[in-house]
């Protein structure tokens, strides 16, 4: 209980909860629209804007975030206008950004000290700044999803049937895609850009196992997110390791988990 003396673990505590929940809203919309792929694409593109604005003296995240609202709709154009397959538009973005970062990390003189945090995560660092913007995020995406949630699902599922119905496909379509990509933003500096693909999908693939329905499943999520990354930091306290990858191990060993249950209920029933 000493640790709660401490303001960076209470802002670590009150980031994984608030960031928890944001990641486990737009993770579902992702695994929905099977956009994990883009969103891979998304996180490795982000590192071409941490490494300008390391380069120029910038503030990295901000950068990091044009980067992966300007990736996630270039993705969107490339596959929409120009009718080049999404895969492909994804091979793009990715590789042309984590080049971009490498060559700006490169020409910049000295060492990035800051650089480890935002490949692998450090939540211990988040400030109070961070918690606000986070907070700002969440309720803004909340909000949204409340005000337009028969329209995302809808386009979610089955796009051509909202388009035929006269929902507004495309302007659903390019919201969520840079709600999606202000979410990796944010994200990064809770686990890093190598495990965040963990963190959005792995509570979701964990809720689907006992849940079919939209909103059970992000509902489910948003449970198994926020018990996981409270769990991993509880066990980062203990066990004195980083607590992004305990994070991404507790979801993963709750995913397995999952999956054995399941498939013992099902072996009772029959």
């Amino acid at each position: 209980m000493d640790f709660f003396n401490y303001p960076f673990f209470t802002n670590a505590l009150i980031g994984v909860t608030v960031i928890s929940i944001a990641a486990a809203i737009i993770g579902t919309y992702i695994v929905a629209r099977r956009m994990v792929a883009i969103s891979g694409g998304i996180t490795h593109a982000c590192f071409g804007g941490l490494g300008l604005g390391c380069y120029l003296g910038w503030n990295p995240i901000v950068l990091a975030g044009v980067f992966a609202v300007g990736s996630s709709l270039g993705v969107q154009f490339l596959s929409s206008r120009y009718r080049v397959r999404e895969d492909s538009a994804i091979a793009v973005v990715w590789s042309l950004g984590m080049a971009l970062g490498v060559l700006f990390v490169f020409l910049t003189p000295g060492y990035v000290p800051e650089l480890n945090s935002f490949l692998f995560g450090n939540i211990l660092n988040i400030t109070a700044t961070d918690l606000w913007v986070f907070a700002a995020y969440t309720l803004i995406l909340c909000i949204f999803f409340a005000w337009k949630y028969n329209q995302i699902v809808i386009c979610a599922f089955d796009p051509d049937f909202a388009r035929v119905s006269g929902l507004p496909v495309r302007a659903v379509t390019t919201a969520m895609t840079v709600m999606v990509a202000l979410c990796i933003v944010l994200t990064i500096k809770l686990v890093g850009v190598m495990l965040l693909m963990s963190m959005i999908s792995l509570p979701q693939l964990t809720a689907e196992i006992f849940c079919r329905r939209f909103r059970r499943v992000m509902f489910t999520s948003v449970g198994v997110s926020l018990v996981c990354c409270l769990g991993g930091l509880a066990l980062a306290m203990v066990v004195d390791v980083p607590c992004s990858a305990l994070i991404v191990m507790v979801m993963a060993v709750t995913f397995f988990g999952a999956r054995i249950v399941s498939r013992i209920n099902r072996r009772r029933i029959t």
